[in-house]
C-alpha cells in the first residue's frame, strides 16, 4: 500500500537502517544521503521516510512531505556550499526518464557546470 514500507525497496531499507548509506541529513520525514554513483561533486538523494513510487504520487497524497523534500534539498545545497554557485534538483519519474528505484527521491546536484538542456 502507498505510504507503507515495501520489503523489496532499497530506499525503504536505507530508511530502516538495514542498508548502509552515507547519510548527510535526517528529519522526521526525510533522509538525505550521498549517491553511490555521483554525477557531480555534490550528488545527494533526498527521500521521504514513507514509500511512494514517484514524486507525483507523493505530492498528491502527502504534499507537506513533498515540500519537506524540497526544503531539505536546499539545506543539502547550503551545507555543501553549492547554493551560491547554483545547483539542480531532479526528480526522475518512470523508467523512461531514468528512474531505477521506485521510491520518490530528489537528486541534488552541484559543484560543477550544469548545462541545459540536461540529457
Amino acid at each position: 500500500m502507498a505510504g507503507e514500507r515495501q520489503a523489496d525497496c532499497l530506499f525503504c531499507k536505507i530508511v530502516a537502517g538495514e542498508v548502509p548509506a552515507t547519510v548527510v541529513r535526517e528529519t522526521a520525514t526525510t533522509v538525505a544521503f550521498r549517491d553511490i554513483n555521483p554525477q557531480a561533486p555534490t550528488h545527494v538523494l533526498v527521500i521521504p521516510r514513507v514509500h511512494y513510487p514517484d514524486a507525483a504520487s507523493l505530492a498528491a497524497a502527502e504534499p507537506q512531505i513533498a515540500a519537506d523534500i524540497l526544503r531539505e534539498a536546499a539545506e543539502v545545497a547550503a551545507e555543501d556550499k553549492v547554493d551560491g554557485s547554483g545547483y539542480r534538483i531532479v526528480f526522475n519519474t518512470g523508467a523512461g526518464a531514468g528512474q531505477t528505484v521506485f521510491h520518490t527521491h530528489a537528486h541534488v546536484l552541484g559543484g560543477r557546470g550544469l548545462q541545459w538542456p540536461p540529457g
